[in-house]
């Protein structure tokens, strides 16, 4: 792969950041830059971010945000960055991971036939993380597709993407847009993988290329995992049905009944994780109220989509 930036995205965790960014020096090919974009940080991400610098294993661009605009405002804007400075091949994650050994080259052989992919993981206890899922457009829901995925075939076609680790084409992203700030957390990384693949197939491929190193409670259910979660994020769930909405609209796929139906689902989802995970019923306001503020996203008339970048187009794959 040809100029690769990593794009990474942090806020108050500077330890895991550390760990990220040495595990990128650990790699045999690395990228050409990482661009850390820093959600106004108040720990000592400038320092961790100081020592790597001088390091001199991979080029660091960063940039410290004057406000916390969320993973999704941090994605939008590393993005804009990697693509400004020339970028060819964006790797977009968090900073709660590290990249395993050979993670660029196990990527790189499927380069040649997709524009955006998405890598396994394992958990932080070094388990397979389960993450096969697919977009049902009529509900507005990703879904979990059960059974091996990779029994016959090296990658699963899907339709949504994942920011621990989501690779795509320059390219591609310019014709699809930078990743909506307007999300702040949840379901962007997911939309965003939802409309490179309205341009091209999207793919999960059989190839651990990431460990998640921040441990979460977790309840495994066989065909999905429950991680814990926080009232905002419960909030953000919710909330964030708008704007999938508005997305499936401007693509005509919108079903006004399809998607009161996903956003059921979604809401007793989130009852379940706290039942399950959290063993509480605590949180669920914060469910009812991003449920409101989710009604004034979908009747906002004047809603558009993110605009294409200005630049080249990719080749649209079949």
């Amino acid at each position: 792969m040809e100029k690769l930036f990593a794009v990474v995205v942090t806020y108050n965790r500077a330890d895991l950041l550390q760990n990220l960014l040495e595990s990128f020096s650990r790699l045999g090919t690395r990228p050409d830059r990482i661009v850390v974009v820093d959600n106004a940080s108040s720990d000592h991400t400038p320092d961790v971010i100081a020592r790597a610098t001088a390091s001199g294993a991979v080029p660091i661009q960063y940039e410290r945000l004057s406000a916390n605009a969320g993973g999704s405002g941090g994605f939008s804007r590393g993005v804009e960055l990697a693509l400004a400075a020339g970028a060819e091949w964006l790797w977009l994650m968090d900073d709660d991971v590290e990249v395993l050994p050979g993670a660029v080259e196990a990527l790189d052989k499927f380069t040649p036939d997709y524009l955006c992919m998405i890598g396994r993981r394992y958990d932080a206890a070094g388990k397979p993380f389960f993450w096969q899922h697919h977009f049902v457009e009529s509900l507005g829901v990703f879904l979990p597709v059960s059974g091996d995925v990779f029994g016959t075939s090296e990658v699963f076609r899907t339709n949504v993407g994942n920011f621990e680790g989501m690779l795509i084409k320059a390219s591609l992203a310019r014709t699809i847009g930078l990743p909506d700030p307007r999300f702040f957390i949840t379901w962007d990384d997911l939309i965003y993988g939802w409309l490179a693949a309205q341009q091209t197939p999207v793919v999960y491929v059989n190839a651990f290329v990431i460990k998640k190193v921040r441990a979460q409670r977790q309840v495994d259910l066989g065909v999905r995992h429950l991680n814990d979660s926080s009232d905002l994020s419960r909030r953000y769930v919710m909330r964030n049905r708008g704007h999938v909405a508005q997305y499936l609209r401007a693509y005509g796929k919108f079903n006004r009944l399809g998607f009161g139906a996903g956003t059921a689902l979604t809401y007793l989802k989130e009852v379940a994780r706290l039942v399950l995970v959290e063993r509480s019923i605590r949180g669920a306001g914060a469910l009812w109220n991003g449920w409101r503020e989710s009604r004034a996203i979908l009747a906002d008339r004047n809603w558009q989509p993110m605009p294409p970048v200005p630049g080249p187009a990719p080749h649209k794959e079949g």
